[in-house]
């Protein structure tokens, strides 16, 4: 896995797991602080992202767990703190339930718990509309590969406006990010690859091996747990960030004002504030 590092190697160790169509570069606000702050902050591209080896398998979530496992020991490290954006949150979860030796604590950014997101999708009618539509889309082998590197990845432009709140999308930085985002989708591997996680999530409800990773992840962690949210993100809502907090015993669910659901790069100080709060606890 290829990672971007800061921070003396000595200090306590932060890993920073990005979302769907993103890279290492999304924690790009969170980097400087959290080194100033005393930490050795690593932001992580993801299996089959960025520079990270592009395996045609492996996007379950035993596997990203174990990935991420693996790379806080090569890191030299015995625990670190996990911080998780979208399906990078999804990992944090998954790596502390199964690994729990090695996570110190875990802070997920518009990122529910897998359990209270499968649970919505039987109960919440808008949950279920403004999640699983998009979702399925991407079930098609081949077509969601087609429509994210179409047009030099001009789908993840669309995607990303879309989901972001107001303020961000008028802004310099908003534009840097689609950009960056859509040349590194058209990354040969890399649609396929990013397409594979929701794959799994979905076709994997239906088999022996979704079950029995459902039924592993139904426990309750004992460490801090830390949960932002953008006021104004219409993807994940309230509903299902809030349930969350059944699956942990220390819960901090707060909800950020004028951001949407790229909330560690739409709200860089109110996040960075949160995230060394919940570190320093």
């Amino acid at each position: 896995m290829e990672v971007t590092a800061a921070g003396l190697a000595d200090r306590p160790l932060v890993l920073l797991l990005h979302g769907f169509g993103e890279f290492w570069w999304s924690w790009r606000h969170q980097l400087g602080p959290l080194t100033e702050a005393g930490y050795r902050a690593v932001a992580v591209d993801l299996r089959g992202y960025g520079d990270s080896d592009k395996p045609p398998r492996g996007y379950d979530g035993w596997t990203l767990a174990g990935d991420t496992h693996a790379l806080i020991r090569a890191l030299g490290h015995s625990e670190a703190a996990l911080v998780g954006h979208a399906d990078g949150g999804l990992v944090c979860w998954a790596t502390a339930t199964l690994h729990p030796r090695s996570v110190t604590s875990i802070a997920v950014l518009s990122s529910p718990h897998p359990r209270a997101l499968r649970q919505s999708m039987f109960t919440n009618s808008a949950e279920r509309t403004a999640f699983l539509a998009p979702f399925l889309h991407n079930q098609l082998p081949r077509i969601g590969e087609k429509r994210l590197t179409r047009g030099g990845g001009a789908w993840l432009e669309e995607y990303m406006r879309e989901r972001a709140g107001n303020a961000w999308k008028q802004t310099a930085d908003f534009t840097e990010a689609v950009d960056r985002n859509r040349h590194a989708v058209t990354i040969p591997g890399v649609a396929h690859c990013s397409l594979e996680y929701r794959r799994w999530a979905f076709r994997s409800q239906f088999r022996n091996d979704g079950r029995r990773f459902m039924d592993l992840m139904n426990k309750r962690l004992h460490i801090p747990v830390l949960a932002l949210r953008g006021r104004e993100d219409d993807y994940i809502l309230d509903s299902v960030m809030s349930a969350s907090s059944h699956w942990a015993s220390d819960f901090d669910y707060q909800v950020i004002a004028d951001a949407g659901h790229f909330v560690h790069e739409e709200a860089p100080e109110q996040v960075n504030r949160a995230l060394l709060r919940s570190l320093a606890d």
